[in-house]
């Protein structure tokens, strides 16, 4: 594997990492944030409603725009809009100036979701093997970053831009220099002699529909997980306070986890094994905390959520890609709108079932939901014509030889 493609993929990992901080910095202050603006428990919602909305106007524009312009170029400056973003919600004073900054972050980190994704898919096309999760293992290690420095900040009473500052400022200069690094569709194929799945041609929504499905169902659990975890483990199974901010931690590190391990079981087994087994694995998890009978069984559900869930986002990019070769930028700008369409709906339907019948109950929609992602596993399926035989193209080496890798 050339040179170029090896210091592409890192630049592209590099670019995930520093979006799992920033993400992570943001959603896990929400308290900080509402305090230092006076937010109201009304308003709130309609502020984190508004970023994954403006997330999927992003997305959707992004589709439009790599007609005209190359995904490295959307990413090499839609990326440190986020960082500036995330720095104005830290320093502003006026729920004006949190309306603004946020509405940016929205729109800037749609677009940045879809051009990172599309750079992956084109450089999986190159790879002939499957990469895409470990791009998404290096944003889980990011998350877990971000969480971590956010905790110190709470810890140590930090007003938000003390904390957000210094990690803009080193992310900042350090993205648009890897940004240097990004290979587009054209590029990674002519580096790997196949052909090029770039922004042309044509979407078929039919045949990307089971896909969107899957997209929207792991987010729906996804965010079942981060928004009631916590409230589930002390009010349903009876755990301290303490103990309960301990299984999204666990969900975020078995994430990282499985998604660190992912691509050598799909280059053995397929995609359509992995998906499978992963939305069995996340719909036993949902089992598990649904009947737990205490804390410790229901951090054990939380933890095979973490497991299963983890593989389903980056195969389902994946799986766009090698559906529409001629049109993958295409294909996962429009995918990825689905992924803002399941946090949109997962936590409010969470919400809304466990107040009008019971928590335990309401975990068993998810669970029905990524059951359902194993019946479009064959979506996953690669085609003869993209990939060569198999679900591997032997003549590819292996990107790790002689390096770290990923």
């Amino acid at each position: 594997m050339t040179d170029v493609l090896r210091r592409g993929r890192a630049s592209l990992a590099f670019s995930f990492f520093a979006q799992g901080v920033a993400f992570a910095l943001l959603v896990t202050r929400i308290p900080a944030i509402q305090g230092r603006y006076g937010v109201s428990d009304a308003l709130l919602p309609v502020f984190l409603a508004a970023v994954p909305i403006l997330a999927g106007i992003g997305s959707t524009t992004t589709e439009q725009l790599v007609k005209r312009v190359r995904p490295s170029r959307l990413l090499r400056w839609s990326q440190p809009v986020v960082l500036l973003s995330l720095l104005g919600v830290g320093a502003g004073g006026r729920v004006a100036e949190l309306g603004v900054a946020l509405a940016a972050f929205g729109l800037a980190v749609g677009m940045l979701d879809a051009s990172m994704n599309m750079l992956g898919v084109s450089l999986q096309r190159a790879y002939g093997r499957s990469i895409m999760l470990g791009f998404h293992a290096v944003y889980s290690l990011g998350g877990i970053g971000g969480a971590s420095l956010a905790w110190a900040g709470a810890h140590w009473h930090l007003a938000l831009w003390v904390s957000y500052l210094p990690v803009v400022a080193v992310l900042l200069p350090a993205v648009l220099v890897g940004s240097r690094g990004y290979v587009d569709a054209a590029a990674a194929s002519d580096e790997a002699g196949g052909e090029a799945g770039e922004g042309g041609g044509t979407v078929v929504f039919r045949l990307l529909l089971p896909l969107c499905l899957v997209m929207t169902f792991a987010y729906i659990g996804d965010s079942t997980v981060s928004n009631w975890s916590a409230k589930y483990l002390q009010d349903t199974l009876g755990s301290s306070e303490q103990l309960a901010t301990v299984p999204y931690n666990v969900y975020m590190v078995t994430t990282l986890l499985g998604r660190a391990i992912g691509d050598t079981g799909v280059r053995r087994f397929g995609a359509v094994a992995v998906v499978r087994l992963g939305a069995l694995v996340a719909a036993l998890g949902f089992a598990v905390v649904a009947g737990a009978p205490g804390p410790w069984v229901g951090m054990l559900g939380f933890t095979l959520l973490g497991l299963g869930l983890c593989v389903l986002v980056p195969q389902t990019f994946a799986a766009a890609g090698r559906l529409f070769p001629g049109a993958s930028d295409k294909a996962v700008a429009r995918l990825n709108i689905f992924n803002y369409v399941g946090f949109l709906v997962g936590s409010p339907l969470v919400g809304a079932l466990g107040d009008a019948w019971s928590y335990r109950g309401a975990m068993l929609v998810p669970m029905v939901l990524v059951l359902v992602t194993s019946v479009c596993a064959g979506s996953f399926a690669p085609r003869p014509d993209r990939y060569g035989g198999g679900h591997e193209r032997p003549r590819t080496a292996d990107v790790g030889r002689g390096s770290n890798g990923l």
